[in-house]
Formats: C-alpha cells, structure tokens, sequence
C-alpha cells in the first residue's frame, strides 16, 4: 500500500474511535463488524465474513507458503458502574483516548490492521498474512475465533493482539472451572440424622486448599486452584443438607494438562467433580521460534501472562503482544495512550519485518 507510516496511523486511531462509539458486547458485535468492513474496503482489500467475524488475506497469498494469523478480537465487556465518561465517546485527553475498548483490545486490534495493510500488497513474502478481527472473546465464546479456524486453512503461528505494554507474553495460564458436589443424607439437626455434605465438602475444600502441584514453571510460577463458591439447596435452619456444591477456578501452567489435573484431584477427594470446559488450555511458544526471536532483537522480554485469552483456542504456537496495559482492562473510564498505538503499529510493522 502507498500509505507512509503517519497517515496509516492517523487512519488506525481514527478507526479505533469509530469502533469505541459503537456498543459492540459479545455475542453484539455486528455493527462494529460493519465498521471494520467499511474500513477494509476503504483500501480495496478483499475480506470475508463468518458470523462476526471478519478475515482477509494478503494480495499474493500463496497457499505454498506458511501463514501467520494477525489476530485480535472487537468484542468488549459491559461498562461497570464506576464510569464517570460516555464509555462509548472516544474522547482525546492529555495524550490518552478514552472509551470502552479503547485498550482492551481496540488499539491492539486497529494496530494489526494497520501492519496487515503496511504489507497487503507486498510480493516476495515469506510467509503469508491473514488477518482475523473476532468476536466473543471477553466471554471464551464459542461463535468468535474457535468457529472461524476451520475456514483459515493451515495456519503455522499467530500474533495474537492483546495489551501487554509491548512485550512478549510467551506462555500463558490454563483456566478450568470445576463443578463440585458433595453427597450427604438429609436428616433432622436437632435430632443428629443424616449425614452432613457441608462437612464432607469441608474436608475436600481444605485439601484444594493445601494442594501444591509441584511443577513450577519458570514463566508463571505455581499453579492454583481456588474454591470460589459454596452452596447447599437448603432454605430451612433444621435440616441437614444431603447435598453441597462447590466451584473450584483452577489456574494451571504450561506444565501440566487438564487431564493430569483432573485425575489428581479425582484421586484425593470424595466429591464428584465435573469440569464445565477444558477449552482454554495453557499455551507457550518456544523461546527459538521466528517470532520471538524478531521480538528480542527488537528489545522486548519474555513473560507468563497470568489471564487467559483466544491464545488458548489456537492450535499453533502463538506470540501475545500489544499496545496498551492489561492492568487497565476492564476498568472505569477505560483509555490507551495515543501514542502506544503509533508504537504499537511501528512494533508490529517492525517485527513483521524482521520475518518477512
């Protein structure tokens, strides 16, 4: 594309000001889909649509070649009650751009566009482009990147766009939730019947509690597994409940898998424990791969990012790195630095280079 870097990056921060004034929720996003559209078009780049969903490829896709996913999501979370701003106007204030994803994850998302149009029409690459803008990830939907894959062809490793103030997030947590019950037998408390499942419960509780699985990771520390919720069905005082439930976030590294978790826990407590998903597996990428490599000789550090994004949907080593700060995701008068998302397209551009 004839755009120098100034100009596609004033068309970027003006795309992400669009994107923040339109409600785009999960499993809502379809006009922020349209807008991304229009976009796209704007530069003559022939895209597709599954669901809301929106993919292209690179002028000179050459299915012989390998392919690198640019991936970010246009889906937001709702605004909590602490804002004090129009989460949906972008407004622009001592050097920041304010408005519900506006960080989480706008200026990762309009910062891949950017670099996926700096090389559309480049002949010669290496590798191919394919640039995907999801929906559903706030919520680990199943309509967002998980439906798309399938229609992307071999895909050989991805850059995933999440705020992670630039540096290179190489490994990230599993999350699992477990479903927990403990059974009892219903009886009369003031006369000692039944068995209490509060009690049996209990004693699994303390044992998630004391868990410690041994396999430290370099990148993310310990696993955890956290009791969360508690619950019997019981409205009256007297009776001795015959079942309590309990959920169980379990955080695992890139050590272990769910079912090498699962069994352990399966061997050591009473209660039944059923997983709700094991979608969102730990992931890592080798500290060697092309990716890394161009992000190192660009001087950014490695990192075990401790949340859990699509990253974990993707089954291709994956490198997650953006502009903007994961501390600031969903937070009142949510904003990103204009000037992260110049960098973030000149990182991007940069380190496509470095492959390319």
């Amino acid at each position: 594309m004839n755009e120098n870097l100034s100009d596609i990056q004033a068309k970027a921060i003006s795309l992400l000001k669009e994107l923040i004034a339109i409600p785009s929720f999960s499993k809502e996003e379809d006009k922020t889909a349209s807008c991304i559209e229009i976009f796209l078009q704007s530069f003559n780049i022939t895209f597709e649509k599954h669901l809301n969903n929106i993919w292209a490829r690179n002028k000179y896709f050459d299915e012989s070649k390998p392919t690198i996913l640019l991936n970010s999501h246009h889906d937001t979370v709702k605004p909590n009650k602490g804002y004090s701003l129009d989460p949906f106007s972008p407004v622009e204030k001592d050097g920041k751009l304010f408005g519900l994803g506006s960080n989480d994850a706008g200026g990762c998302l309009v910062s891949l566009i950017a670099a996926f149009i700096h090389f559309y029409d480049r002949q010669n690459l290496k590798y191919n482009l394919l640039l995907a803008a999801t929906a559903e990830e706030e919520i680990s939907g199943k309509n967002g990147v998980e439906a798309l894959l399938p229609y992307l062809g071999k895909i050989d490793c991805g850059l995933i766009g999440e705020p992670t103030l630039l540096q290179m997030a190489v490994a990230e947590r599993g999350l699992m939730v477990l479903d927990c019950t403990s059974q009892g037998k219903a009886g009369h408390a003031a006369r000692g019947e039944g068995e209490n499942a509060i009690y049996k419960a209990i004693n699994d509780i303390e044992w998630f509690q004391s868990l410690q699985l041994n396999k430290i990771s370099d990148l993310l520390g310990a696993s955890k597994m956290t009791v969360t919720v508690i619950e019997t069905d019981n409205k009256a005082h007297n009776v001795v409940p015959s079942q309590c439930r309990f959920v169980v976030d379990v955080r695992i590294n890139e050590l272990y898998t769910f079912e090498e978790v699962i069994d352990t826990i399966k061997s050591h407590v009473q209660c039944e424990v059923q997983p709700r998903s094991t979608r969102l597996r730990s992931t890592s990428i080798s500290l060697e791969h092309p990716l890394v490599q161009a992000g190192k000789a660009l001087g950014k550090k490695c990192y075990g990012s401790p949340t859990t994004s699509d990253k974990a949907l993707m089954p291709f080593p994956g490198l997650k790195i953006g502009p903007g700060d994961s501390a600031r995701s969903h937070t009142a008068d949510e904003y990103i630095f204009v000037d992260e998302i110049k960098e973030g397209i000149e990182f991007y551009i940069k380190l496509l280079n470095q492959v390319l």
